[in-house]
């Protein structure tokens, strides 16, 4: 890892150094709209004492929310909107049909997932206007629905430029980057929950416990450190190459957890959006019905939350990895498995261990994913601090990707140099 930064900070490496410091210029962009308050709003009769269900939302979004500023939405209107055109992949045959067209076909689905984006984005910044904006009326939520999809539309432009222009994928990286500059927040709420207290036996006490509660997130970060690079290889041959003519062997490598953090962003978004529609009701009974049952603070919620962990991961993986069309082109390339037919005999086993694979490394993923938040069931720390658990989640993996990326980069650029010489 450290000759991997030693390289980036290499003379011969400014391509990627200008990548890096273009990236960290767009996040403060992104730092500097998530200050400015929607315009003609009054901070003095917003509704938002304590976001509770919403919490999650505001730590994506950097507290962007709990400001009410133009990038209260984030970016979750287009992740809700990635999920609903991946689902519909499956089952509308016009989006299949574009999957299979290659680099058009996907241009035309993420143009279609903007799209879809911007309008839910739309809907939900006037839930948001409707419900925490008082003494307003139907079209003065419309206009401030209208700042708030800006406000997204121009953080999707942001990510674009990051994904093009500097490291790492832009929507993810602007989802790190919210949760990163809550962290030091979240740290300081829960030492002043667990140890400044009134006598100094409870003030040992809680010492103590915030050591326990360090011990956990350094343990969520070595977590998902090993799941990341946990892989399973399975051996193929070629039927006009020879292992020993290569002087290696080729394998197909497939990551313990194919999904990522991906399944932990996407229930916890949802769950967000369950929360932004019970919050919009304004309804005691509701809002006690979801605090008790859905809630994943709750014992319930917990459960639920990790039944959809397993639920997405499942779908998200076979969706990055669908085994028919890798049995084909295995077949096309002249490629088995030894002691496995080529066709769908070869479909049938990867499938198997895709299957295999999944619940272990969905097991271990949900395993980390709760850990901050039973910590916070059994003490007494705020809701956001149990929330920032899963937040840490995210960044490591965001983290993690990245650095695989810029690693990836700086190989390929040792082996052509190496190939020169």
């Amino acid at each position: 890892m450290f000759a991997t930064i030693k390289q980036i900070f290499n003379h011969k490496n400014r391509d990627i150094q200008k990548r890096i410091l273009f990236t960290l210029a767009i996040l403060f962009v992104f730092r500097l709209g998530a200050a400015i308050v929607v315009p003609g709003i009054n901070k003095d009769n917003l509704g938002i004492n304590g976001l509770g269900i919403l919490e999650l939302l505001n730590v994506m979004g950097g507290g962007a929310l709990e400001r009410f500023s133009i990038f209260s939405l984030g970016v979750t209107p287009y992740i809700n909107a990635s999920i609903i055109v991946q689902i519909l992949e499956k089952i509308v045959p016009y989006l299949s049909d574009l999957a299979k067209e290659g680099h058009t076909g996907r241009a035309k689905i993420n143009q279609i997932t903007r799209v879809l984006g911007i309008f839910l984005a739309f809907v939900q910044g006037f839930v948001f206007s409707f419900t925490f904006v008082g003494n307003t009326n139907v079209f003065a939520c419309m206009e401030y629905a209208v700042v708030l999809t800006a406000g997204t539309a121009f953080l999707l432009w942001l990510g674009d430029q990051i994904t093009a222009k500097g490291i790492g994928n832009g929507i993810s990286i602007i989802i790190m980057a919210g949760i990163l500059s809550n962290l030091p927040i979240m740290f300081v709420k829960a030492y002043e929950a667990l140890v400044i207290t009134e006598t100094v036996q409870t003030t040992f006490l809680g010492i103590l416990s915030f050591a326990l509660f360090v011990l956990v997130y350094v343990g969520i970060i070595l977590g998902v450190i090993y799941i990341e690079s946990a892989e399973r290889r399975i051996p193929i041959q070629y039927a006009n190459k020879s292992t020993s003519t290569l002087g290696r062997q080729n394998y197909i490598p497939f990551r313990l957890n194919s999904s990522g953090v991906m399944p932990v962003i996407l229930v916890s978004v949802l769950f967000s959006v369950i929360g932004l529609i019970v919050s919009a009701f304004k309804n005691e009974a509701v809002t006690l019905f979801y605090n008790k049952w859905i809630n994943y603070t709750s014992p319930t919620g917990l459960i639920l939350y990790v039944i959809m962990i397993f639920v997405f991961a499942y779908v998200y993986t076979f969706i990055q990895i669908d085994p028919k069309e890798m049995a084909d082109n295995l077949e096309k390339s002249g490629g088995y498995i030894p002691g496995i037919r080529p066709g769908n005999e070869t479909a049938n086993y990867v499938t198997i261990v895709l299957k295999r694979i999944t619940v272990v490394g969905t097991f271990f993923l949900s395993l980390i994913a709760v850990l901050p938040i039973l910590f916070g069931m059994f003490s007494k720390l705020p809701t956001s601090v149990s929330i920032g658990g899963t937040g840490l989640l995210i960044v490591v993996g965001v983290a993690l990707e990245v650095y695989k990326q810029i690693e990836s980069t700086l190989l390929s650029r040792s082996y052509r140099k190496g190939r020169r010489h």
